[in-house]
């Protein structure tokens, strides 16, 4: 076996049952395993679900961008979704989430909520 395993986009070509399959598919493999995977993948659920830390690209795709140091899935996409909307949007959208602690699904928080404040005062 491998030490690091590189897996691109795994939903590809998946209708949304067979994803959420094949990310407990992985996950578990990876966490029985013991070992690193590195997954690009581009369904924000299956991602979410995947992954424990995020790099977020910044720039032009294609044209011109750097890569973040690896940071908390929690952070990460807090930076993503602030870095994504800036560019498209003058005044972005200044959204924040958190994985709900029940199903793991990431929720998007209520605009000025305490978390919402907890996590852009961070």
């Amino acid at each position: 076996p491998a030490d690091i395993y590189l897996i691109d986009e795994p939903s590809a070509y998946l209708d949304s049952e067979q994803r959420i399959v094949a990310s407990k598919v992985i996950k578990r493999f990876i966490l029985h395993a013991k070992k690193t995977a590195f997954v690009v993948e581009h369904d924000f659920i299956m991602a979410t679900y995947l992954a424990d830390r995020v790099i977020v690209y910044e720039g032009k795709p294609s044209v011109d961008c750097i890569a973040n140091s690896p940071q908390s899935l929690l952070t990460g996409m807090n930076l993503f979704l602030s870095v994504s909307f800036a560019a498209v949007a003058p005044s972005h959208l200044d959204i924040t989430f958190r994985r709900d602690p029940t199903n793991y699904r990431p929720r998007i928080n209520k605009l000025d909520s305490t978390k919402d404040r907890e996590q852009k005062s961070a």
